[in-house]
């Protein structure tokens, strides 16, 4: 998978540790130069756990929301948002189903239609239920996507 430091959002960027809330993490892209993102080929939203993703008592739930917006401090509420990931599940340090390093939470392609992106590009966390103790991600943006995986044969 090819990375370009300038379609990077966070590099082991930790997440916000804050009550349950959404939260701009990472940096923004400013895409002043460019709006057609890809210029019409395939661009992939990737989101990797870079340090486990835990909590600190009961279990909770975290999402992240890709969103652009007009300022570089991208709306928690009035961002136009692009994607929505999944919620995936959090659990405390002792449970065996924390988020563990290495993960790939997603990979997906960026929308081509629908909302028109403004200016900045950012990532916003969504934390549901429980505060997050512990955590970071690398989230990025690339052409080609490292999908390869090891079956065992069938003999």
């Amino acid at each position: 998978m090819i990375l370009d430091k300038r379609t990077e959002f966070a590099d082991a960027v930790a997440l916000n540790t804050g009550a349950a809330g959404t939260y701009l993490i990472g940096s923004q892209l400013d895409l002043s130069e460019v709006r057609d993102v890809g210029n019409g080929k395939e661009v992939y939203f990737v989101v990797t756990v870079a340090t486990g993703i835990e909590v600190a008592s009961s279990t909770g739930t975290v999402a992240f929301k890709l969103a652009s917006d007009d300022s570089a401090s991208v709306s928690t509420t009035t961002s136009t948002v692009h994607y929505t990931s999944p919620e995936f599940a959090t659990s405390t340090t002792t449970d065996t189903t924390t988020l563990a390093a290495g993960t790939v939470l997603f990979a997906v392609p960026l929308p081509l239609e629908g909302n028109a992106y403004e200016r900045y590009l950012g990532i916003l966390q969504v934390t549901g239920t429980t505060a997050i103790s512990a955590g970071a991600i690398n989230a990025f943006l690339t052409f080609d996507v490292q999908k390869w995986k090891a079956y065992a044969d069938a003999i």
